[in-house]
């Protein structure tokens, strides 16, 4: 027969044995769910959809409601990208910065925008997400949106896109790269 203390000891042994193999369950379990990519995850390739009314209120904080001058004509691409990043600072003073670009960013997002003939977007894809803060890839083509029309384009040549990168900082305002020098 065995000793109270002998007992005692196997119980110890299979409750720690038990607590172990939870843990490394549980583990491998938080493991395997960080690794899958969350639907707001944004990846290359990836079609940006237009808001549906549910943007959350923090972005409807930051983004103010800003009433636009009538585009510009443009004669080239050049003037459509320049016109398109002013155009994107304008519509959007709570979430940019104009200044100098910080040394280390936060995020740096490329969309490609597609546009109608008239400069409405059509189209936005994600061509790079960041490899942190992927919800900036939202913020930026939520930006894109507020600023059009970007002017006719229907003179231009075919296709009507144009790419955009996203200089975010740590407080998650952004500077389009076409606006620094």
């Amino acid at each position: 027969m065995r000793s109270t203390e002998q007992l005692s000891g196997a119980r110890l042994r299979a409750v720690t044995l038990a607590g172990a193999a939870a843990i490394l369950a549980a583990t491998a379990f938080v493991a395997g769910c960080a690794s899958r990519s969350t639907p707001s995850a944004a990846r290359a390739g990836d079609v940006v959809p237009p808001p549906d009314g549910n943007v959350a209120a923090a972005e409807r904080s930051r983004a103010q409601a800003v009433a636009l001058a009538p585009p510009q004509r443009v004669r080239n691409w050049a003037e459509l990208r320049l016109q398109a990043a002013q155009r994107m600072v304008a519509a959007n003073p709570g979430i940019t910065f104009t200044g100098e670009v910080p040394e280390t960013l936060l995020a740096i997002p490329v969309l490609e925008i597609e546009l109608n003939g008239d400069g409405t977007v059509r189209r936005i894809e994600v061509l790079r997400p960041p490899r942190q803060a992927g919800d900036t890839v939202q913020i930026a083509a939520d930006a894109v949106r507020r600023a059009a029309p970007f002017g006719d384009v229907s003179k231009l040549p075919r296709p009507w896109k144009f790419v955009e990168t996203f200089l975010f900082d740590d407080q998650r305002r952004f500077k389009p790269r076409t606006l620094d020098p």
